[in-house]
């Protein structure tokens, strides 16, 4: 059973994206959770401890952007993962308007 947190930084502004919403689903499935960003840029996400299996994190990053004035390429950053026991995941989000990074995180 895991717990999922995320970070998302915005690398164009050199700031912590807050505002960004975020969808939690089981891959191909029904949502699990929502939440958005901190004003430091983090979310914590589903029950306090996800079953095993495949999950996808959806990040909003076109509204993010839209919201600030700025065009973007992806309407939505997509990370499908699974989770196998795990106390604790961390998805970290590394965005620009044309560009982004992710990796599992600690």
């Amino acid at each position: 059973m895991t717990h999922l947190t995320s970070h998302v930084l915005d690398a164009t502004a050199g700031i912590p994206a807050a505002g960004v919403t975020l969808t939690l689903a089981h891959r191909g499935g029904a949502t699990v959770d929502t939440a958005t960003t901190d004003a430091d840029g983090r979310a914590s996400l589903g029950p306090d401890l996800l079953a095993d299996g495949d999950y996808t994190l959806t990040f909003a990053t076109g509204a993010y952007f839209r919201a600030r004035g700025l065009p973007s390429f992806h309407p939505e950053v997509v990370v499908t993962f699974t989770v196998g026991g795990e106390a604790h995941l961390h998805v970290p989000l590394l965005l620009s308007p044309f560009a982004y990074s992710t990796y599992r995180g600690s």
